[in-house]
């Protein structure tokens, strides 16, 4: 077998040197030393595979030594080796974490077939993280950008929500990444072994929207040559994605409200109901509230809905996140297209920190991975960068008091002025994506007399 580094602590010279000598000759690779303090020493800084470890130590026992390996790996496995009075404190020490314990005098044999399933749970164990990894990399959740306030809120809201069933509603301009936070909130609940299915429920008919989600028998439209379990079925266990809710119709809503309700399902021209456990996320572009008031939508399903309200900010409104979403854009169209990542530009920074995004991060995405196909350079410069300007918050040289000359001042202030309006006069938050102190922002504030509208929100 491969060698294993296993830590063995016991202060029985006799024995010790017995337990190691063994071990050796089954293949692994074994340092043994007689105190625990030396064995604190030790995974502090070594990492081990597994801690073999006498209970009874003296100063330092052995429920401080499987502690400290566990705040420090804790992927690594302890084995516990105790006298018959000590069991119910080994059984203790497995509740904080170790692998197992066995009771001396230790059978050889049986110390070894510990260490190789110990070994083997912490095979499959790092087998479980990589995969664990891959599904959210090709989940796209590996790298959220949640550097502005705003997206660290709706952070901190996903992933309180995600321990239980509640359901969520996601609101927010299209291109915000409400699918990814959906898709975010299952990963990190106790559905993620279930399914995930997403419903654009904007880009079907009302009759084959029904069909989807709810099934239907065979006969009962044009075209039903066979029975069809409904996506509510095929989501059994995990979590069902609604997708712009708000363009659905009344008479949807109310079979819809229905389902919530009961927990039931009727395929469309079936006598049977089917009972499904499918945990509810749902999102719209509109604002649900204002169609309520407008009679288009039906308000006892917006309160079902909306059990767990979070609103995504669009981009324009968090422009602290457009490096770090850039940048991340950059690194992984540059990886699928084989070329070395190229530099981003304080000048295409700055065109795009001038840029509205009325598309938001999908709009930002679809940006980056244009510029890249077309870019010959090693480094991404504003005019690269395939942008229009009729969405820009930054007027084109000249277009303001065509024929005037700007000081430099006066090119500062108005720069400052439009920062702290994208902002919405955020100061901290300016400060960050001018690239300065808040300080110095104040003082240049009180320098040119800039001053917050009375009208505009925003944090000081």
């Amino acid at each position: 077998m491969a060698r294993t580094s296993i830590l063995l602590v016991e202060d029985d010279d006799s024995l010790r040197f017995t337990q190691q000598m063994y071990l050796q000759r089954q293949g692994f690779e074994v340092t043994a030393v007689p105190s625990g303090t030396e064995a604190m020493h030790l995974v502090r800084t070594r990492n081990y595979q597994v801690v073999v470890t006498d209970l009874r130590l003296g100063k330092v026992d052995g429920l401080q030594i499987l502690r400290s390996v566990k705040k420090r790996t804790p992927e690594t496995e302890v084995i516990l080796i105790t006298g018959f009075g000590s069991v119910d404190t080994a059984v203790q020490a497995m509740k904080v974490g170790a692998y197992d314990y066995l009771t001396k005098p230790v059978d050889p044999e049986d110390l070894v077939l510990t260490l190789k399933k110990a070994l083997e749970r912490r095979r499959l164990r790092r087998q479980v993280a990589v995969l664990q990894r891959e599904v959210l990399r090709e989940a796209g959740l590996s790298h959220i950008v949640a550097e502005s306030e705003e997206m660290r809120r709706v952070m901190t809201s996903s992933r309180r929500v995600a321990g239980n069933d509640a359901t969520v509603l996601l609101e927010g301009e299209s291109g915000t990444g409400k699918e990814l936070i959906a898709k975010y909130i299952h990963h990190n609940s106790g559905r993620a072994s279930g399914p995930f299915i997403a419903v654009n429920c904007g880009a079907l008919t009302e009759n084959l929207l029904e069909s989807e989600l709810f099934g239907h028998v065979k006969g009962s439209f044009t075209g039903a040559v066979a029975d069809k379990k409904g996506l509510f079925q095929a989501a059994d266990g995990g979590t069902l994605f609604l997708d712009e809710i708000g363009e659905t119709s009344p008479t949807f809503q109310v079979k819809l409200l229905r389902v919530l309700q009961d927990s039931c399902v009727r395929p469309v021209g079936g006598t049977t109901e089917y009972r499904v456990d499918v945990r509810i996320i749902a999102a719209s572009n509109k604002d649900l509230e204002k169609l309520v008031e407008q009679g288009r939508f039906r308000q006892d399903l917006y309160y079902r809905l909306k059990v767990v309200p979070i609103y995504l900010p669009p981009l324009r409104h968090r422009p602290v996140d457009i490096r770090p979403l850039a940048e991340h854009f950059i690194s992984r169209y540059a990886d699928r297209m084989g070329r070395n990542r190229p530099h981003l530009s304080r000048q295409a920074l700055g065109k795009m920190q001038a840029y509205s995004w009325p598309g938001n991060v999908r709009e930002l995405e679809n940006t980056i991975e244009r510029t890249l196909i077309f870019l010959q350079d090693r480094e991404i410069r504003a005019d690269d960068l395939p942008l229009d300007t009729a969405h820009s918050t930054t007027p084109a040289p000249g277009e303001e008091e065509r024929g005037a000359d700007l000081t430099l001042k006066d090119v500062e202030k108005r720069h400052i002025k439009r920062v702290l309006e994208l902002c919405e006069w955020n100061q901290r938050q300016a400060a960050r994506t001018l690239g300065i102190g808040y300080n110095t922002l104040w003082r240049k504030m009180k320098r040119y007399r800039i001053a917050r509208p009375q009208s505009a929100g925003g944090r000081q």
